[in-house]
C-alpha cells in the first residue's frame, strides 16, 4: 500500500513498519516514539558508493558550520518526538564526535557514549592509526528512562578458565564475598565447621545474606588457611556479562557474513541490541535516516512497531526487498 501526504511518500512494509521517503525534517507526527536511532552523515570529507560499479550512496562533505546547523536541526526535531522516557541513539565515527556531542549535551541532560569496536583491525592504513571505534551517544531526558538489561556473550577461553570448580550441582565460577582492601564492608565474623572468617576489610553482603549462601551450599569453602570465602556462580546459571558501554563482540558488515545492501549499513544485530535495551514489545521506533532499512527488519524481528525515514529514493527497492522475503517466508 502507498499513500501520498505533501511532500512524503508512504509505503506500509508490513503491519507494524512502514517507509517513508522524504526529508525528516518535513514529517509531522501525531505520537511520540519510545526510541530514536539517528545515524546521520559523519562529516567524514569524502562521498560514498556501493561499490565502484554502483552509485548508490551519498555526498559527505561539509563545513563544520554548515554540519553543526545540521545535526542541530535534526536533533531539535527528534527531541520533539521523542517520549519523555525514551531513548535517541546517535551513531557517529570516533573521529566525528566532537560537534555532535556538543549539540546533543546542550539539548539533552543525560548523554551517555558506547563505544563500538566495529572490527579488530585495519591493515590497509599505513600513515595513521587504523579507525575501529564507532560512538553511539545515549541520550535522555531524564535519569530514570526506559532500560532493559541484557548480556553480551563471554567468550570461550573465559568459560574454560572461570569455571573449572566442580561439584553435585556442576561447574561454578568464583564471585567475591570479600570487599576489597581499599574499602571496608560489613564487619562479622562467620563460623564454618570450626573455622573462622574474618576479613580485615569486611563482606560486601550482610550477615544473613551469607547464612544463606553457606545453608544453600553456594559458597566455595577453601582448602588453604588464610584464602577467602567466595559466592559460587554457576554456568548452567549464567547468561553472560552484562553489557557495558565497550562492546566489542558484534563486528561491522565488513568482517561478517551479513550482506551489505548500502554503503553505510550497520549490521542487524548492533541494532537489535539497541532496540532490546531501550524499548519492550509493541513499542515504537523511529529512524529517520534508515538507509537499507536495518532499524525496521530488526524491530520487525523483535516484534516492535517502526518507522523509518530516508531521503533517498535509492533506497525503496532495498529496503522492500527486506520485507517482501520475510513476510514471504
Amino acid at each position: 500500500m502507498e499513500k501520498k501526504e505533501e511532500s512524503l511518500c508512504k509505503y506500509d512494509l508490513s503491519n507494524n513498519i512502514q517507509l517513508i521517503i522524504g526529508d525528516a525534517l518535513d514529517s509531522n507526527f501525531k505520537t511520540k516514539f519510545n526510541m530514536i536511532y539517528l545515524d546521520p552523515p559523519f562529516n567524514s570529507k569524502r562521498n560514498y558508493t556501493l561499490n565502484y560499479k554502483n552509485n548508490l550512496g551519498f555526498k559527505d562533505k561539509w563545513t563544520d558550520i554548515d554540519y553543526e546547523n545540521f545535526i542541530s536541526k535534526i536533533v531539535d526535531k527528534m527531541y520533539s518526538i521523542l517520549t519523555d522516557d525514551g531513548t535517541l541513539f546517535f551513531h557517529i565515527s570516533s573521529s566525528g564526535m566532537f560537534i555532535p556531542e556538543k549539540v546533543l549535551r546542550k539539548k539533552f541532560k543525560f548523554v551517555e557514549p558506547i563505544f563500538w569496536k566495529k572490527c579488530r583491525s585495519k591493515n590497509n592504513v599505513k600513515k595513521k592509526l587504523g579507525s575501529t571505534i564507532d560512538i553511539i551517544f545515549k541520550c535522555n531526558k531524564k535519569a530514570k528512562s526506559k532500560f532493559n538489561l541484557t548480556y553480551q556473550k563471554k567468550d570461550s577461553v573465559y568459560l574454560q578458565k572461570s569455571f573449572n570448580n566442580k561439584d553435585d550441582f556442576g561447574n561454578y565460577a568464583l564471585g567475591h564475598l570479600v570487599t576489597e582492601k581499599t574499602k571496608k564492608g560489613y564487619m562479622y565474623t562467620v563460623n564454618i565447621n570450626g573455622r573462622i572468617f574474618n576479613p580485615k576489610s569486611g563482606w560486601r553482603i550482610k550477615k544473613t545474606q551469607l547464612d544463606l549462601l553457606i545453608e544453600e551450599n553456594r559458597v566455595h569453602i577453601p582448602k588453604k588457611k588464610e584464602a577467602k570465602l567466595y559466592k559460587k556462580i554457576y554456568l548452567s546459571e549464567n547468561p553472560g556479562k552484562r553489557c557495558t558501554d565497550l562492546w566489542d563482540d558484534i563486528h561491522s558488515i565488513s568482517q561478517g557474513k551479513e550482506l551489505r545492501k548500502y554503503p553505510t549499513s550497520k549490521p542487524i544485530k548492533l541494532l537489535e541490541r539497541l532496540i532490546t535495551i531501550s524499548t519492550d514489545e509493541h513499542d515504537l521506533v523511529y529512524d529517520p535516516m534508515c538507509g537499507s532499512g536495518t532499524t525496521g527488519e530488526a524491530c520487525y524481528n523483535l516484534n516492535r512497531k517502526c518507522i523509518m525515514n530516508d531521503i533517498n529514493n535509492d533506497v525503496i527497492s532495498i529496503i522492500k526487498s527486506r520485507f517482501n522475503n520475510k513476510i514471504k517466508s
